[in-house]
Order: C-alpha cells, then sequence, then structure tokens
C-alpha cells in the first residue's frame, strides 16, 4: 500500500505547548505561513499581511454560527448526564452524543423545562433524540434560541478546559449568521474587521453554509484512509455564489468546510443537502484554487486535505516549519496561505 493511503503516514509530533487553547489579540496578529506552490518559496508573516499575498480572485467563506450545542441535565434517576447537539435530522429528530448510559426511551431533563427523549442508539455511538418543553414538541429554530439561553459553546476537546463568555466573541466568525454548526470554521477567526473591510474593498466575496459537526474532530482509525467512514454535514449554497462556482475565476476558499462544499457541488451539481466528501491525494480538489486553513491534527481528514493540494511529504514538511518556528496549532492557532 502507498504511504499516502496509510493513515499512520499522517502522523506527526507536536510539543503540547503549541496547542492553542487561547485566541491572540488582535485576531490578525496570528502568524501565517504562506506557501506558493509554483515557485516553491515558504515565507513567514502575520495574518495582518494577508492582501500582501493575496493575488486576484473571488473569496468564499463560510457563514455558519456556532450554536451553544453542550447541555448539562439529569436523567430520571437524578443521574447526571451531559448531551451534546451535532445536527438536525429533520425538523424535530436531533443527532446527539450523549456522556452517560442511556436507553431508548430515556428522558433526560435540562434547565427552562427542556427535555429530551432517548429515541435511538446507533451502533456509532450517537443517539438520536427529541425534544420538547412543557409537553409540546420543540422545531429544530425554536431549540437553537434555548440553547443559546441554557447552553456553552461546545470547545474542542484537545482545549482541555470550559468555555467562557470571551469564546461567545473569540469563537465565532464576524460573518457568522446560519445558526448549526457545533465548531468554527477556524481559518475564518483570524479577520479582524478593518481587515475584513479592506479584502470587500479589494475581493468579490461570496458566503456558502456548511454546518461544521462533531465529526470534524474524529480521527482516522482504519489503517487504509479510503476505508474512513466520512461524516457528512448539511450545506446551502446561494444561487449567485454558484454562478461563479460554474466560471472560471480563481478562488480562494476560506478554510476547509468552504473547500469541501466547493469540491461536492463542482462533482454534484448541487446546492443544498449533505456534504460528505473526503479529499485526499486520491481524491484532489478540481476547482478551488487558493487555500486559507489553519494547522489540523495528526492522523485528521483536515490535514489529508491539505495533503490533497500539496501532497503529503510536503505538507508534512511544511507543518514541521511551522513547529520550528512556534506557530501555534489548531483551532485558535496560526494559519497557512496555499497558493
Amino acid at each position: 500500500m502507498s504511504s499516502e493511503l496509510l493513515t499512520a503516514s499522517y502522523d506527526y509530533d507536536l510539543p503540547e505547548e503549541l496547542i492553542a487553547s487561547e485566541p491572540v489579540y488582535p485576531r490578525d496578529s496570528a502568524k501565517l505561513l504562506v506557501y506558493e506552490r509554483k515557485s516553491g518559496t515558504v515565507t513567514h508573516t502575520t495574518f495582518s499581511h494577508l492582501l500582501d499575498f493575496l493575488p486576484e480572485c473571488d473569496v468564499f467563506l463560510n457563514d455558519t454560527r456556532v450554536i451553544k450545542a453542550r447541555i448539562f441535565g439529569e436523567k430520571e434517576s437524578g443521574g447526571k448526564v451531559e448531551l451534546l447537539f451535532n445536527k438536525s435530522l429533520d425538523a424535530y429528530r436531533s443527532l446527539v452524543m450523549i456522556r452517560g448510559k442511556v436507553r431508548e426511551g430515556t428522558l433526560l431533563f435540562f434547565d427552562d423545562g427542556l427535555v429530551a427523549t432517548v429515541e435511538t442508539l446507533n451502533e456509532d455511538g450517537s443517539r438520536i433524540v427529541t425534544f420538547s418543553q412543557n409537553g409540546v414538541p420543540v422545531r429544530f429554530e425554536a431549540l437553537v434560541q434555548l440553547l443559546d439561553e441554557i447552553g456553552h459553546l461546545p470547545l474542542p476537546p484537545y482545549m482541555q478546559r470550559a468555555d467562557r463568555e470571551s469564546d461567545e466573541r473569540d469563537y465565532q466568525t464576524l460573518f457568522a449568521r446560519e445558526a448549526g454548526a457545533i465548531a468554527a470554521p477556524t481559518a475564518s477567526l483570524h479577520f479582524t474587521p478593518s481587515l475584513f473591510k479592506t479584502l470587500k474593498a479589494t475581493h468579490p466575496i461570496h458566503a456558502l453554509t456548511l454546518h461544521v459537526g462533531a465529526g470534524t474532530f474524529k480521527p482516522v482509525e482504519t489503517d487504509n484512509i479510503l476505508a474512513h467512514p466520512m461524516h457528512s454535514e448539511y450545506f446551502h449554497i446561494p444561487k449567485e455564489a454558484a454562478a461563479v462556482l460554474d466560471s472560471d475565476r480563481p478562488l480562494l476558499a476560506v478554510g476547509t468546510t468552504v473547500t469541501r462544499t466547493i469540491e461536492y457541488y463542482v462533482r454534484t451539481g448541487k446546492t443544498e443537502g449533505e456534504c460528505d466528501l473526503f479529499l485526499n491525494p486520491h481524491n484532489p480538489p478540481q476547482r478551488v484554487t487558493h487555500l486559507l486553513t489553519n494547522f489540523h491534527l495528526p492522523k485528521s481528514t483536515l490535514i489529508m486535505l491539505v495533503s490533497a493540494f500539496i501532497g503529503r511529504e510536503k505538507t508534512l514538511q511544511l507543518y514541521q516549519e511551522a513547529i520550528v518556528h512556534r506557530y501555534r496549532f489548531f483551532s485558535y492557532g496560526d494559519a497557512m496561505l496555499i497558493l
């Protein structure tokens, strides 16, 4: 089996102190590694200098908004329980993760009279539940509002801390609008109002939506990456944005979520639905010209996506260079621009 197909080939050693559990201020003071594929040039700068390197292109952003998807409650027995909303399956059914033993039919009680009924236990450990309040079924739109009142932002587990009030600002993009994600599209977190205003004045900007789910943190556990069961996430592409994708104009995808959404559209022609595209060196991008992204977990589908652009060896080489230069990794970490 080729090394590109071996999950173990996407591993790397990261000093624990380089895992970012806090953002930097201002946002655009984060480090930026710029890699130009044609020349092989690597430049170390800061995100505030992004526009010094960005060529003429249309810029695509993900306007999803992270919801307070983690709630704490108790079972009828009084035992404590933690529920993490993952995504809506329809108007009333939700896919969730539950910490604590439950059975089908178990009732879980939360603040503000919110009750979750466990409907299905899935083999992968996820659960399907329905929510009600005062005996009335709760639709997804109302559930989001309730979660915003009683819930907590679901910070990635590697941050190893509880969410704080400051995270409500820091773990949300400037252009977050469509509620539904349980993780931020982190490449977008580096924009300040001033930098984003300048970007809008110099480059056409388009928004699409992909609600980032818990699967984004799921490591690849199969020996062969192609055997990995890829998670799916809801997406929507407006007609105006799709028209640009149908053109031959160069594109910057701000983040891996945007990249997967664009590439799924190119392959299927669908502007709405569930995206389960797995980009890797054996399934490279067909439409995205440039990529702006953070530094990702070892053996994750995200580092494999970066490898789809520049190859596995070059990806690991650049990651090692970032480690040497003390870049900060993961959601609150620094960024890389691939041209």
